[in-house]
């Protein structure tokens, strides 16, 4: 037993519980998410009369105006949004949605533990596109889109992940993400870094990824496995392994499981190409080479 049951007082609790409750009917609803994002970012911030005085035409700063209009996500940009091949239909909910995770995060209110656990987790059943029960979702967690990652059960999330999503990424039951983990599910070429490769990155059940680890677009983590901290996954760890280092290598099948376990000799074997997603841009979309190189070869 590694971890102690914390129970909040009945009035502090129940209100936390009414709030989620009711931010997930209106995101259930059809009311405009750009809405329901706005009034949930006020009221948490405590801005609500300075919003409603600037909306009954009060004078305000410029900066003030920026911070007020800012709570609407249509009002802001994300990274992702300039992402050239992104679904926009999915990406324009998944936007809003995303919005309201970051914001959330760097409110005081997200330091309380036990409200911004089952906070986030409401959100992750909007966001992704497919959150099992009992997950965990910790602060600084960030996401490419949200709505291409699945997540089974009682899975947990630590402080400072980044899941890229701009492929597709999947995570098992029972997997623990420590603080720092990076999975990416998008590469770059070497000679043109503007063109982007998209893949299926694989986390299978019972994974263990330790804090800083890196795994890279494509890869498969099986079932069980650990990859030690700091390590950086450039093909398949097979189930059961424990690998370490940059690049991460099996050094060990854990104890109990060597009579089912691919033999250490036996890994290492990357299969990315065959997790590669293909996708097209459409025939009138107007791209831009932000780097603006000349990569005419000498």
């Amino acid at each position: 037993m590694t971890k102690r049951y914390v129970s909040l007082p009945e009035e502090a609790d129940t209100g936390m519980r009414e709030f989620i409750d009711a931010v997930d009917r209106r995101l259930s609803s059809d009311e405009d998410t750009c809405s329901v994002v706005e009034d949930v970012l006020i009221d948490l911030s405590g801005d609500r009369e300075a919003y409603e005085r600037w909306q009954d035409g009060a004078s305000v700063s410029a900066a003030e105006r920026v911070r007020l209009q800012s709570y609407d996500p249509c009002n802001t940009t994300l990274e992702s949004e300039y992402y050239a091949e992104k679904d926009e239909a999915q990406f324009r909910r998944s936007k809003h949605l995303q919005w309201l995770w970051r914001q959330f995060d760097s409110l005081p209110i997200a330091d309380n533990v036990e409200f911004a656990l089952r906070f986030r987790r409401m959100l992750a059943d909007h966001l992704f596109e497919e959150c099992g029960d009992d997950c965990r979702f910790f602060k600084g967690i960030t996401f490419t889109y949200g709505h291409n990652i699945t997540i089974g059960d009682n899975t947990v999330v630590h402080d400072d992940v980044h899941l890229d999503d701009r492929g597709k990424l999947t995570i098992g039951d029972r997997v623990s993400v420590s603080d720092g983990v990076h999975i990416y599910s998008h590469d770059h070429d070497v000679v043109d870094q503007t063109e982007v490769r998209n893949y299926h990155t694989i986390v299978e059940d019972d994974v263990r990824l330790t804090y800083d680890a890196m795994v890279r677009a494509g890869c498969k983590v099986g079932e069980n496995a650990i990859v030690g901290a700091r390590g950086i996954v450039q093909h398949d760890i097979p189930a059961h392994h424990i690998a370490i280092g940059m690049p991460a290598k099996s050094v060990k099948v854990k104890p109990g499981w060597e009579d089912v376990a691919t033999p250490i000799d036996d890994a290492g074997t990357n299969r990315q190409d065959e997790r590669h997603l293909a996708y097209d841009l459409s025939a009138d979309l107007e791209v831009f080479d932000e780097f603006q190189r000349d990569l005419n070869q000498p």
